[in-house]
């Protein structure tokens, strides 16, 4: 009688376990957040044989040279040493983590930093010594974005709570890259979600910071750090974006890479005070009501209604992830404008997992060329920049990307035809 009595409180247990679980998904992932924050990524310094990749006009030498078990937030490495050595990187991580000399230590963020939603560190960026983070966060059932000083701990921007359910809100829509231009610091920040919702709305609003590429002064930034004055002054930079995760200059013109909704990726010039245009318009379509979509499609016409036309879509998208100037052996040989991008997964219609080459005219208004170099099923997130974001080239003019959960890649280009 007393093993009936066990067994059936074990049943009743295992019952109302599953019951909570199901009902209480929220307190699930915070708990699941806070596990991963703890968690250190294990890193390994190692010697692989390169692997031949066949492109167009060249070959690509790709190998491995260090074991990540993390996503990056930015990897960067010192521009003035061009001999490569693995133990120079420093690799930001999404979960809140610095890695350098294959040390990794815990980053001073506040106890509101959360992974909740695919959340995490989006972006790291830099002023003289000093390093800051876009992150995103959740206290007392709000969902928000903000801008840590890393050297304190301090916040020096919060973002207002998203308008939407929990459930809807996808940090992985925050993007996000940043640059350099001038006097300012551009950083992109985009809509957290997972399909056409009150989140998308936001990139429209001059009231909300989301969908927006940001543009802060670096005097104004400087400032604030050093306590000289108190608040943090973020002006809109361009409007209308969905999820700009890769920025660079080209001929001190700015350009973003940004993931449209079920196709519609884009490539943009992007102008100061100009409108890009989403939720309005995409060459892409709302996700399938399988994936919590409806499924219809939005206008593609964006001079109809005064917004900028992307200079290329990917339909199907490639999940196009960072972007940066083409390394030097790269432009000596197009003799033109070119730019490069990294994608991650893709979709069934169009593999990801790819280093995208965009070859530009003169005037940088047109793309003329797009090459997509498939690269060994890698989800490849971020390329090896020095502190504001300008792409580093060793000794040999090799690049470095990351790979999600795999680590870093050098990318060799030989063998031009």
């Amino acid at each position: 009688m007393k093993k009936l009595f066990i067994f059936f409180l074990w049943v009743v247990s295992i019952i109302y376990a599953v019951v909570w679980t199901f009902e209480n998904p929220e307190k699930i992932e915070k708990f699941k957040s806070e596990f991963k924050k703890n968690e250190k990524a294990e890193i390994k310094v190692i010697t692989a044989e390169s692997k031949k990749i066949f492109a167009n006009s060249f070959s690509i030498d790709l190998s491995q040279v260090l074991e990540n078990t993390s996503k990056t937030a930015f990897v960067t490495y010192p521009k003035d040493i061009k001999k490569f050595n693995p133990l120079n990187l420093t690799i930001f991580t999404q979960t809140g983590f610095e890695i350098n000399r294959s040390e990794s230590k815990k980053i001073n963020l506040p106890n509101y930093f959360t992974l909740q939603r695919n959340g995490g560190i989006k972006t790291i960026f830099h002023l003289e010594e000093n390093a800051f983070a876009l992150i995103s966060g959740s206290e007392s059932g709000c969902f928000f974005a903000s801008i840590i000083f890393l050297g304190n701990g301090k916040e020096l921007f919060r973002s207002k709570c998203l308008p939407e359910e929990p459930s809807n809100n996808d940090f992985n829509g925050l993007g996000s890259s940043n640059v350099h231009l001038e006097d300012s610091i551009l950083i992109s920040l985009g809509t957290p979600e997972k399909h056409l919702s009150k989140n998308s709305l936001l990139a429209q609003k001059n009231n909300s910071m989301f969908g927006k590429i940001l543009e802060i002064q670096k005097n104004n930034l400087r400032d604030v750090y050093k306590n000289k004055v108190k608040d943090l002054k973020i002006k809109i930079f361009s409007k209308g974006h969905r999820v700009p995760q890769g920025l660079t200059i080209l001929n001190n013109k700015v350009f973003n890479a940004e993931h449209g909704p079920k196709g519609g990726d884009e490539l943009n010039q992007v102008i100061k005070e100009k409108n890009y245009g989403w939720p309005n318009v995409s060459y892409g379509t709302n996700y399938l009501k399988d994936a919590g979509g409806d499924g219809k499609s939005i206008k593609v016409n964006h001079a109809e209604s005064n917004y900028e036309e992307p200079l290329f879509a990917f339909v199907p998208s490639v999940g196009i992830s960072a972007l940066n100037n083409c390394p030097s052996v790269l432009k000596k040989y197009y003799k033109k404008p070119c730019l490069m991008a990294l994608s991650l997964y893709g979709n069934n219609l169009r593999k990801g997992h790819s280093l995208i080459i965009f070859l530009l005219n003169d005037n940088l208004d047109k793309v003329q060329s797009i090459e997509k170099i498939f690269l060994d099923n890698l989800i490849l997130r971020h390329f090896v920049t020095d502190k504001e974001n300008i792409l580093y080239e060793d000794e040999k003019g090799a690049i470095y990307i990351s790979a999600d959960k795999k680590g870093i890649y050098r990318v060799e280009f030989t063998d031009f035809r």
